[in-house]
């Protein structure tokens, strides 16, 4: 069918140019769409500066262009219209400058202008920030008031709950990893609300479903979203960790169509960044769509779904080769861990769980959010589960619970990854390490299987996950105990009787 489609378009391209002179300036030419590229150039200039004295050593960029502060932290940059905002990457050792929660790193540039000062004052910490922690918030997508009503008076609590759980100088800040909200542009507000509550400042990313769906292609489908929270790509900087946020939602130009694509403009943008960042430091990268997964094995898919993964990921790890590397995501809305050489993937369970039908994702993670606790260049982590303690890691299964599967006890293990370990005991006999399998999480089966579960949204279903974990207690056994270690040595156990 494709074929045939070409050869018709190639016979009629054929035909046009057989046409007589005359006839071609006959026809009368489309209508422009009014769009022009203003290539004017543009004079950037500024300082960045704390109390009055400059910062040296700042990156300033236009999303094209980069360069530093010099001695006296200014600076002077080249660019043209096409350009959105002028931004920096905010030193180590310096505040985050936000309005209500939410990130000021940026100025918009003007049209109508050939030349443009922009400065940045900052404000120096009173502590050092080699140690902080930040959180990852992926996927709150709030459709509705409702939904919007759970985050702000549940969600938002919760976090600020556990802020205010460690010692008051603790340094913190969180990452929207996109999907702020459902399409529901209004709803923006009660995401910011959120945000506010949890009193930390935060950076965003954009989602698929941030993005404006009557662009006619990508380059404007984020048009709403830059007006609220900036650039879709930037970087920052905090302790001995570099922090990175890209774009890798590309529209296509079809409501709700998109692939997971890195641009070109935001790589050689990377490539430049990553040129002042020294080989061997800890690099933090912020995306929405994971950029890679084990959702094609473990749905026996004959080719990868091009909205799950991003395409060109390649590009992206040979860029993070050099450093020590951690990539945060969402989308999916459940909890995932890749590894590729000495990058982490973190894909992380949404803070709305299943699209906030009930506690927990399509792979039993229940809604909530990562943690982590930064030392220098080292990186801890934890899922903290909404309405749960921090040790709340992992859900034990009764025997009888799958019914395929009767006589065993299932453990599903959330924030797994290879370096962990789940032993089980019986009757106070240690029996060794449970077999992991893949397989659908119980309670999930429970509250989204079917044509009419769950009948606030219907098209969700479990979905299959790698971090179950299985055990046959003898037919005598009274007690199976459950141990899980992380692979920072944080054991977890949780006892039944069977």
């Amino acid at each position: 069918m494709f074929r045939r489609k070409f050869l018709q378009s190639v016979g009629a391209l054929g035909l046009s140019l057989t046409l007589p002179v005359g006839a071609v300036q006959a026809q009368t030419p489309k209508k422009s769409s009014g769009q022009k590229v203003n290539l004017s150039l543009i004079a950037i200039k500024g300082k960045v500066q704390s109390g009055g004295k400059g910062i040296p050593g700042v990156v300033v960029t236009d999303g094209m262009n980069l360069v530093v502060t010099d001695k006296a932290g200014k600076y002077s940059l080249e660019s043209n219209a096409t350009a959105e905002f002028v931004y920096i990457s905010i030193p180590r050792g310096y505040a985050i400058p936000n309005d209500k929660g939410v990130a000021q790193f940026f100025k918009p540039l003007p049209k109508d202008k050939s030349n443009f000062t922009a400065d940045f004052d900052l404000q120096k910490l009173t502590q050092d920030d080699t140690k902080h922690n930040f959180v990852v918030w992926a996927d709150p997508q709030m459709i509705n008031k409702k939904d919007a009503e759970e985050l702000v008076n549940t969600s938002a609590p919760d976090l600020k709950k556990l802020v205010d759980g460690y010692s008051k100088d603790t340094l913190f800040h969180g990452i929207g990893c996109g999907d702020l909200v459902w399409d529901k542009f209004e709803l923006y507000e009660d995401y910011k609300k959120a945000i506010e509550i949890s009193g930390i400042p935060f950076y965003q990313v954009i989602g698929n479903h941030d993005m404006d769906l009557t662009a006619r292609t990508d380059d404007g489908s984020a048009d709403t979203f830059k007006k609220l929270f900036g650039p879709t790509y930037y970087s920052y900087n905090r302790g001995d960790v570099h922090y990175v946020v890209l774009d890798d939602v590309f529209f296509i130009g079809t409501a709700k169509r998109y692939i997971g694509y890195l641009t070109e403009k935001q790589l050689q943008w990377l490539e430049q960044y990553l040129s002042f960042v020294k080989p061997g430091s800890t690099v933090v990268v912020s995306v929405h769509i994971p950029v890679n997964s084990g959702e094609k094995r473990r749905m026996n898919l004959k080719d990868e779904s091009l909205g799950g993964v991003v395409s060109n990921r390649k590009e992206l790890y040979r860029l993070l080769k050099p450093y020590k590397a951690h990539i945060m995501s969402g989308h999916t809305h459940v909890c995932e861990k890749v590894i590729e050489g000495d990058i982490i993937e973190h894909t992380h369970g949404a803070v709305c769980g299943a699209w906030w039908t009930g506690p927990i994702c399509t792979d039993g993670s229940p809604s909530g959010y990562g943690v982590y606790e930064v030392n220098g260049s080292e990186l801890n982590w934890y899922y903290k589960s909404v309405g749960h303690e921090r040790d709340h890691q992992f859900r034990m299964y009764p025997k009888g619970t799958v019914k395929d599967r009767p006589e065993e006890v299932v453990v599903n293990v959330w924030n797994w990854d290879p370096e962990w370990k789940v032993v089980w005991f019986e009757d106070g006999v240690r029996k060794g390490e449970m077999k992991q399998e893949m397989g659908l999480d119980p309670l999930s089966v429970q509250l989204h299987a079917g044509p009419t579960m769950p009948a606030k949204h219907k098209f969700v279903d479990p979905t299959m996950t790698d971090h179950l974990f299985w055990a046959k207690p003898s037919a005598g056994a009274k007690q199976i105990k459950i141990e899980v270690t992380d692979r920072f040595g944080k054991v977890y156990s949780e006892a039944l009787a069977v």
